[in-house]
């Protein structure tokens, strides 16, 4: 049984989307949670990576797909682990899509999750539609984007593709918001900002927070970590921290997280 579904979803490709996905099911899986996290990114899965998992293979049964762990509590699955190259494109159209989603939702060996996290491809095409069509009781969406208005303008229409699908959007996580200077502490707008709060208001969400723009998370991901677990103390991990508390602990009308441990106290 899985307790609760979120699908992480974005306007556009470039945001960050899939490294918010991997932190969250990471954080969680740190406060004990039984996790579960799915990458229905057909055409460019990004998890293996970001969790140094690339060129691990999935094996299953006659009719049970096995995903891979990552550390005690999470179980992971992508498309990734059924290539036998990273390099190799995939070249389906909708319906192959949906049907691989489809056996990675039900024929995936997932078990007993408190959580599963689904990581989306940008946009509202096929693949997002399917993973809301074929999951059940979704609690709902994150939408990630980045400040600047051609950013904005695309998750405008995430949003919208939320209400017609009758997707609730659990909260709005602006990524790349602003540089920190790890040297000076000094804060530099490379983009124009607060576009992610202006869209969470303009559609009645939750907005999450602003996560800076950090060297040490590009640096982490290319090495297949998490910042979540070996960035604790930066501002952007603390900022992705307390985004993910805003989002399990209630303030969104979501689900109360009892034993929430903040990083570096437990």
């Amino acid at each position: 049984m899985i307790a609760h579904k979120i699908i992480v979803l974005s306007g556009k490709g470039g945001v960050g989307k899939s490294s918010i996905a991997v932190n969250l099911a990471v954080w969680l899986s740190m406060q004990g949670k039984r996790m579960g996290l799915l990458d229905v990114d057909i055409h460019g899965p990004s998890v293996p990576k970001l969790l140094g998992l690339v060129g691990k293979a999935a094996v299953g049964t006659a009719d049970k797909i096995l995903p891979l762990h990552y550390g005690d509590n999470l179980k992971v699955m992508s498309i990734g682990f059924l290539l036998g190259d990273e390099r190799q494109a995939v070249i389906w159209r909708g319906p192959m899509k949906h049907n691989i989603i489809r056996q990675f939702i039900n024929n995936v060996e997932w078990g007993d999750l408190d959580y599963l996290i689904v990581d989306c491809p940008p946009g509202t095409g096929d693949e997002p539609l399917s993973a809301v069509q074929t999951l059940t009781e979704v609690d709902g969406a994150v939408v990630v984007t980045t400040p600047q208005d051609v950013a904005v303008a695309d998750v405008r229409r995430c949003m919208e593709f939320c209400n017609q699908v009758n997707l609730k959007v659990l909260g709005v996580i602006e990524n790349m918001s602003g540089f920190v200077c790890p040297h000076c502490g000094g804060r530099t707008d490379i983009f124009s900002n607060n576009g992610g709060r202006e869209v969470a208001d303009e559609f009645g969400a939750a907005f999450l927070g602003n996560i800076p723009i950090d060297a040490e998370m590009a640096r982490l991901a290319d090495d297949g970590k998490s910042l979540v677990e070996d960035g604790t103390g930066r501002e952007s991990a603390r900022a992705l921290e307390s985004a993910f508390v805003k989002l399990i602990s209630g303030e969104v009308n979501f689900h109360t997280l009892t034993d929430v441990a903040f990083l570096g106290t437990s």
